[in-house]
């Protein structure tokens, strides 16, 4: 396992006293070898490595090849080679179960608004579907901060008990959020009918080890220039406002959401890390100043949209993770970048680098 990934597992066990009560426990982690996924699945090979707690994984994923050696060689994991479209072809109790499979690109969910729309709604029943026949104590579905839509006019902050902004259904790129919503649905629903302890995460902009550098978003063509060392070329003036939450931080604040929390649903953001696409830019070409990289310019007088984000304004409150469950995210944007560039240039230097070749087929 990579320094930084092992580094950061080591960081969420010892934020999280209750991952002590997990020996012994079987997980079934949809999306495994997606970011969100291969963070959970570290978090648990470590708990076994430094404890010997004997967790089990069953991994669901349609691609094992994706997965790196060291989980496919681990004997606690196990694959379940398949599209979590399809019912999940396993016969085993589980503890929890984490639905993190979904498509995380602009560019597919642009491209393939069906198949995204399917992963999040057919997906999700099919998972709450297994978790609750086959025992399970706790299910945590990954959200997004897109549910919420467009803001009013005004509205700066969206919370979970808040109003929701608007999301035009019949445009084929808004099948994420609209399948998002179905599912965030179905774990409501599951809850009220079965009992089943659902638990649902809104994320925004999460980003670190393990993301696509080709998947579309401005943070993954930053890091991509970086680590190729070429200037950042904006083709726009920069204004969008967003929030970016280091990966650590982010699985951290799920983990105590899965075993500590007493609702149901949560915003994961860091408000802290608030910035533009422009001071976002700057920071990458400053990490590393010896590299002389610079940000430049070159606006055109027309631009075509390349299935970004419908919504362009809207940040997550996060109140009541901070409040509740004492979630407090430790890395600044430009730490949290550092510590990206760091590990993907470790990869690159390997024979078989990890999780840097997903390009995305259009």
């Amino acid at each position: 396992m990579n320094d930084i990934l092992r580094d950061d597992a080591i960081q969420i066990i010892e934020d999280n006293d209750k991952l002590k009560e997990l020996k012994g426990t079987n997980f079934m982690i949809t999306g495994a070898s997606g970011m969100i996924g291969i963070y959970f699945v570290n978090t648990l090979l470590t708990l076994n490595e430094l404890y010997g707690y004997d967790i089990n994984l069953y991994l669901v994923v349609r691609n094992p090849k994706k997965l790196p050696e060291y989980v496919l060689d681990n004997k606690n994991v196990h694959i379940i080679e398949q599209d979590i479209v399809n019912p999940v072809v396993a016969d085993v109790d589980v503890d929890y179960v984490i639905h993190a499979a979904s498509p995380a690109s602009p560019l597919i969910m642009k491209e393939k608004p069906v198949e995204t729309n399917f992963a999040n709604t057919i997906g999700t029943a099919n998972a709450l579907t297994y978790a609750n026949n086959h025992g399970a104590k706790g299910f945590l579905f990954v959200s997004s901060r897109e549910i919420y839509g467009q803001p009013e006019e005004g509205q700066e902050f969206f919370y979970e008990d808040g109003k929701l902004g608007q999301v035009d259904h019949l445009v084929p790129r808004n099948g994420y959020a609209e399948g998002k919503k179905a599912a965030e649905n179905m774990c409501a629903g599951f809850k009220e009918e079965y009992g089943l302890n659902t638990k649902v995460v809104r994320l925004a902009h999460t980003y670190g080890p393990g993301m696509s550098i080709y998947d579309g978003r401005v943070q993954a063509d930053f890091l991509k220039n970086v680590v190729n060392n070429e200037d950042i070329v904006l083709k726009s003036k920069g204004e969008a406002v967003r929030t970016y939450t280091y990966i650590a931080d982010a699985v951290n604040g799920m983990f105590k959401v899965l075993l500590h929390s007493d609702d149901m649903v949560y915003n994961i953001a860091d408000e802290a890390c608030k910035t533009s696409i422009r001071e976002l830019a700057e920071t990458m070409v400053s990490i590393y100043p010896e590299r002389g990289l610079k940000l430049v310019f070159d606006i055109p007088k027309e631009t075509k949209n390349q299935g970004t984000a419908s919504f362009t304004l809207g940040i997550l409150a996060t109140d009541k993770i901070r409040k509740e469950l004492k979630w407090k995210p430790k890395y600044s944007i430009s730490e949290g970048f550092k510590r990206t560039i760091d590990y993907l240039e470790s990869e690159m230097k390997k024979e078989k680098p990890v999780m840097l070749e997903r390009k995305v087929h259009q």
